[in-house]
């Protein structure tokens, strides 16, 4: 596939105005908004490398995932309905997300690679992490292993 993930996006749109789906339009509708704001923040417009424009989406999923949880907390369920629909939409632009045993790995060759041996190197793991992990672990996640495995 040669298009960008922005031009599928924009493309899905389309199709899903065409469709009258009103969740998948409003919610691509809303990721390409995200994503133009990104572009056109700081000094000069720019166009997002395809890692920037998956970083954006993770984040939208992760507001939408957030959101979820505040409205079951609250007991609206009906709005939390919503946010999850969203979120299976924006889930579908993601690449497979990691599992325990595969973000262990991830960290622990972050570890072995950087030479850390306690949480003052902290940083440093995280940052050749987040390298590797690349849109498909939660963040949170992953500074929870690398905290699991420097700590002990």
């Amino acid at each position: 596939m040669t298009d960008t993930l922005k031009a599928t996006i924009q493309h899905d749109l389309h199709d899903s105005m065409r469709q009258r789906d009103q969740v998948r339009s409003s919610t691509l509708r809303m990721v390409l908004a995200a994503i133009t704001t990104e572009e056109v923040s700081g000094d000069t417009a720019r166009t997002l490398s395809e890692d920037e424009t998956l970083k954006v989406v993770a984040k939208e999923a992760k507001k939408r995932r957030e959101a979820s949880t505040a409205y079951t907390d609250a007991g609206r369920p009906e709005l939390a309905a919503k946010e999850d629909a969203e979120l299976e939409v924006l889930q579908g632009y993601l690449p497979e997300q990691l599992d325990d045993a595969a973000l262990a790995e991830v960290v622990d060759r972050a570890i072995a690679s950087t030479g850390a041996t306690g949480m003052a190197q902290m940083g440093q793991v995280m940052k050749v992490a987040q390298g590797e992990v690349a849109g498909r672990a939660d963040g949170g996640a992953v500074a929870a292993m690398v905290k699991a495995r420097l700590g002990s």
